[in-house]
């Protein structure tokens, strides 16, 4: 008993639903037992507590998708509309501009209804076309705000003050060519065509096209690099998407994190080498702390610390760019790993790396809101943080007071 209750136990806390114990069953007893909400019956069952319908609804996930797994930007579409049926009031799409290729750019707009003219985070994924892990880790980020805030009374409070603009996937041609074959599969910039007559090369850095001392440093003139940032800032449709919509929301959105990889990093503005931002301690603080965060879940190391100083110089950034436009808090997370696998970390170190970099944007994003709403600057210790939080849901779960049949 005490072993089908460990193995169950970890099978709810981290997805693993339980379902191998019944491997010699027929396909039809598997699907059920694969199903979470009868892993956390018999996970109730097994510890002789009780729990209710309610309590059961609510940690009911997304249906029918792996977030174990890498998929195509069809695939991503059909989840994005998925999130949105399943948690109507809650959620909604919008698609705020095209790309070259006429595909369309769209975020999951997620918070709880608000009388108020509510503040924002925003979070772009998949700048970079082969960066894989971006667009899976902003899958994961949109999953577990939807599977904690009916429990979780921080998360709950947070989107009732904030909305959430999560864009899984920015540079939607590049990413959908880098599915083509093994031969597109590191292909980094977006496909436009090339700019002048005397390139014939397709593609521009997406990270490099910003208005933020753009064509200085960590790029180049030649068209046919990976670095080359466009014949002038904001060229690209995908930059002009972000640049109008977020540009016009500049003084409600607090907080802009742009994900990628690789590199274990944590970064901030600015990619100047000549440009400290004026409130870079309090900044160093607060990644110093989401650093300590991620650590806290697997034992990985974050470098941390301002673009230019910690990674290297570049201009044209995104970041740099939200910073430049007012917005207080912007950073830049390089998830796994650290060059082993590079773009192509395998997908059986998704979900780590996903669980890691939530609690260090859960961190961040937190300071952020009890900083505005609360006046509260104090950092928390981000192992107890991560504690408190896994007790929540273990609470939540066993001292219902309604039985269980």
């Amino acid at each position: 008993m005490d072993n089908a209750w460990r193995t169950l136990q970890k099978g709810v806390l981290y997805g693993d639903t339980g379902g191998h114990l019944l491997q010699t069953a027929g396909q039809g007893t598997k699907r059920i037992m694969e199903s979470p909400v009868v892993a956390v019956l018999i996970l109730v069952l097994l510890s002789g507590q009780s729990v209710t319908g309610r309590v059961l609804k609510q940690i009911v996930e997304p249906r029918n998708y792996d977030y174990t797994k890498y998929h195509p930007l069809s695939e991503i579409t059909a989840w994005m509309k998925q999130i949105e049926t399943e948690n109507p009031g809650v959620v909604s799409t919008t698609i705020y501009g095209k790309s070259y290729e006429n595909r369309d750019i769209a975020f999951l707009k997620i918070g709880l209804n608000s009388a108020e003219n509510k503040k924002a985070i925003w979070m772009d994924c998949g700048i970079h076309a082969r960066e894989w892990i971006s667009p899976a880790f902003c899958q994961y980020f949109v999953k577990e705000i939807l599977h904690t805030y009916k429990t979780d009374a921080k998360v709950e409070e947070m989107l009732k003050n904030l909305d959430f603009y999560v864009t899984p996937v920015l540079n939607v041609d590049g990413y959908t060519y880098t599915w083509k074959d093994n031969t597109t599969r590191l292909w980094r910039k977006n496909r436009s065509p090339p700019s002048t007559a005397t390139c014939n090369c397709t593609g521009i850095d997406l990270n490099r096209n910003y208005d933020a001392v753009w064509g200085t440093f960590g790029v180049s003139t030649n068209c046919c690099s990976i670095l080359y940032p466009g014949p002038k800032a904001n060229s690209e449709h995908e930059t002009r998407a972000v640049v109008d919509f977020v540009g016009a929301r500049s003084k409600d959105i607090l907080c802009f994190l742009t994900i990628h990889s690789y590199g274990q990093m944590i970064l901030f503005p600015y990619g100047h080498p000549h440009i400290k931002d004026p409130n870079h301690d309090e900044l160093t603080a607060v990644v110093k702390n989401a650093g300590q965060a991620i650590k806290a879940v697997h034992g990985m190391d974050y470098i941390v610390g301002a673009l230019a100083e910690a990674l290297y110089p570049a201009g044209g950034t995104s970041m740099d760019w939200a910073r430049l436009i007012g917005i207080p808090f912007s950073f830049t997370f390089e998830l796994r790993d650290k060059g082993e696998h590079a773009f192509e970390l395998p997908e059986n170190q998704i979900q780590p790396t996903c669980e890691e970099a939530y609690e260090g944007a859960r961190s961040i994003i937190t300071y952020v809101h009890d900083k505005t709403f609360h006046n509260i600057t104090t950092l928390p210790n981000a192992a107890t943080t991560l504690m408190a939080t896994m007790w929540t849901v273990l609470l939540t779960l066993c001292l219902s007071s309604a039985s269980l049949l």
